[in-house]
């Protein structure tokens, strides 16, 4: 099928999600309904900054599919969130819950700002004014924010004290709160964690034993940190890390305590003396088993993905690579694990804290850990063996699997 040169982020899930009902045999009223968002709501988030001025910022709040559960979806605080970009990462959690099995839907969220350049207290007037704004359209049972990039476990404290003061005491209205305040254990580490099982369990299928396995990540946040984290801890060797400053490199495989205490003292990467400095874009082109794009979108496209030389692409961002990036690693022999698959540990313990706080009863770390581990082994299993059964890729498999349970959904409700 021939793929326009790059595509925007809603067109690319519009793109699989297509191609997923072709392969279904879906009705087009069917996809009509699916397709259209449920609601899309923008407000302005007026906030009066700390030099005196009144600035105005664009909220989004998109609520996709609800028809396996709760609209779940996170907040993030980017200077580049638009609608555009929140529709398609709502699209992309209603397949990524239906994927994974988990009772929710798929929405997301988003505020134009810097959160680099606010101070605490403006960042908490915007979260609150936001909040109040969308407070009639979330809730436990209805929507359940969540952090995403720019925004925290604090970020959510602020959001769940303010739903409270119109709704009262309600800790399951978000998730990835501290634990303090209703967390979950595990919620910080969760989509690190599930990016490594996923990445053990492709090592397996693919013959490479973890102790001989060799990754790049690109992309050093919460993500990415915890991926190489949990891999190292596996046997696995992390040659390469970059953040927005650039990377290093280390053919022997970098020390991550050390890195780590130089990201703490630094807050980047760049600049750490156990290895060699590199571009985000030399980073992508080294050799490795496994490459792990995990910042933001379109990191790997058209212009780049001949240049790839990893075995195995493994999409820890969201939309990290374009479908005619995809198209170009697939002629080329270079599998990618989509990211409604590989990243879906956050979402997945942000399941189990929603039920903790409906239940009012905590879990404990090695009960999180086993049931996320359950999951995310289940879904990838049933991901590989319908693209070895059907000869698809890996993310045709997800996405045929994730819209043939929300298209079953639809029908057992009498819908359309």
């Amino acid at each position: 099928m021939t793929v326009p040169v790059e595509m925007t982020p809603f067109e690319a899930v519009t793109h699989y999600f297509d191609q997923a009902c072709d392969r279904l045999g879906v009705k087009d009223e069917v996809r009509a309904l699916i397709c259209t968002p449920d609601r899309e709501v923008r407000v302005e988030i007026p906030v009066r900054m700390d030099d005196g001025r009144l600035e105005v910022f664009i909220g989004y709040r998109i609520q996709h599919n609800g028809s396996r559960g709760p609209y779940k979806g996170g907040i993030r605080y980017h200077s580049e969130a638009n609608d555009e970009e929140v529709r398609a990462l709502a699209a992309l959690m209603t397949w990524k819950t239906a994927l994974v099995s988990i009772p929710f839907g798929g929405a997301k969220g988003g505020v134009t700002c810097d959160p680099r350049t606010m101070s605490s207290r403006e960042l908490q007037a915007l979260t609150r004014r936001f909040t109040r704004s969308i407070s009639n359209i979330i809730g436990v049972n209805r929507d359940i924010p969540a952090p995403d990039v720019g925004t925290n476990s604090q970020t959510m404290a602020w959001m769940m004290s303010a739903y409270a003061e119109e709704h009262g005491y309600t800790p399951g209205v978000v998730t990835g709160k501290p634990l303090e305040l209703g967390g979950s254990p595990g919620r910080e580490q969760a989509t690190g964690r599930g990016v490594s099982l996923i990445v053990k369990e492709a090592a397996r299928d693919f013959g490479i034993p973890m102790e001989e396995t060799v990754t790049a990540i690109q992309g050093f946040g919460n993500v990415g940190s915890w991926t190489a984290h949990f891999l190292s801890q596996g046997g696995c060797k992390v040659i390469a890390v970059s953040d927005v400053n650039g990377g290093v490199r280390n053919g022997g495989g970098l020390d991550l305590d050390r890195l780590q205490t130089h990201l703490e003292n630094t807050g980047t990467v760049y600049g750490f003396p156990g290895g060699d400095a590199i571009t985000n874009e030399e980073l992508l082109g080294l050799e490795c088993d496994f490459l792990v794009p995990a910042a933001l979108g379109g990191a790997i496209h058209s212009g780049n993905a001949s240049k790839i030389k990893a075995r195995v692409v493994v999409e820890a961002a969201n939309n990290p690579v374009t479908p005619s990036a995809e198209n170009i690693l697939n002629e080329r022999g270079i599998p990618c694990l989509p990211d409604l698959l590989v990243n879906a540990g956050g979402v997945t313990v942000s399941y189990f804290e929603w039920a903790q706080n409906i239940q009012r009863f905590p879990w404990d770390l090695d009960q999180v850990n086993e049931s996320l581990e359950q999951i995310m082994v289940r879904a990838y299993r049933d991901v590989s063996a319908k693209a070895k059964e059907e000869e698809i890729r890996y993310r045709d498999a997800a996405f045929a699997i994730a819209v043939g349970r929300v298209v079953r959904a639809l029908e057992l409700q009498g819908l359309p």
